[in-house]
C-alpha cells in the first residue's frame, strides 16, 4: 500500500474491518459458537439480564435503529434473542435466551482478549486508534460526509 492518498476511506475502513471481525468470527467458530462479532453491541446492551426494546438496543449500543433491528432479528434466528410484549401490546422488547446467557462467560473472555489484542494494535502503531475513530466519528456526527462532499465540490 504504497500511495494510501489513492485510497479511499471507506476502502480502508472495510479492510480493518476485514482483518479484526473476519478473524474473530474464525476464532468464534473454532470455540463452536454460533456467533459473529456483529452480535456484540446487543449482546453487551442484554447481558444485564433485562429486557430492551430495539431503540434502546441502539441508543446503548451506539449503532442505528435499522443496524439494531436486524442484529436482533439475526439473533432471534441464531436462538440467542427472544421478543416479549412489552407494557404496551404494540412494544416488543428482546432479551437473551438461555442459550446466549450460557455463551456469556466464554463470551467475555473473549471480549477481553479482543480488547488486549486492540491495545497490541495501537501499540504497533504508536497511535490511539479507537480515540481517533471515535472522534471522526464525532466529528461526522456535528457535520456529515455528505455536507463535507457538498462542500468540496462547489470548490
Amino acid at each position: 500500500m504504497a500511495r494510501n492518498e489513492t485510497i479511499g476511506l471507506g476502502t480502508l475502513l472495510r479492510r480493518l474491518q476485514d482483518l479484526t471481525d473476519g478473524e474473530l468470527e474464525q476464532i468464534y467458530a473454532e470455540d463452536g459458537l454460533d456467533y459473529v462479532p456483529r452480535f456484540t453491541p446487543v449482546m453487551r446492551a442484554l447481558e444485564d439480564g433485562g429486557a430492551r426494546t430495539v431503540r434502546e438496543i441502539a441508543n446503548a449500543s451506539r449503532v442505528s435503529h435499522s443496524a439494531a433491528s436486524q442484529t436482533v432479528s439475526r439473533m432471534i434466528d441464531a436462538g440467542l434473542v427472544k421478543l416479549s410484549v412489552g407494557v404496551d401490546a404494540r412494544e416488543r422488547r428482546a432479551e437473551l435466551t438461555k442459550k446466549a446467557h450460557a455463551m456469556l462467560p466464554h463470551l467475555r473472555a473473549r471480549w477481553a482478549a479482543t480488547e488486549a489484542a486492540a491495545q497490541s494494535i495501537e501499540q504497533d502503531i504508536d497511535a490511539p486508534l479507537r480515540e481517533m475513530l471515535a472522534a471522526a466519528i464525532s466529528a461526522l456526527e456535528r457535520r456529515s460526509f455528505s455536507a463535507r462532499i457538498r462542500k468540496a465540490s462547489r470548490r
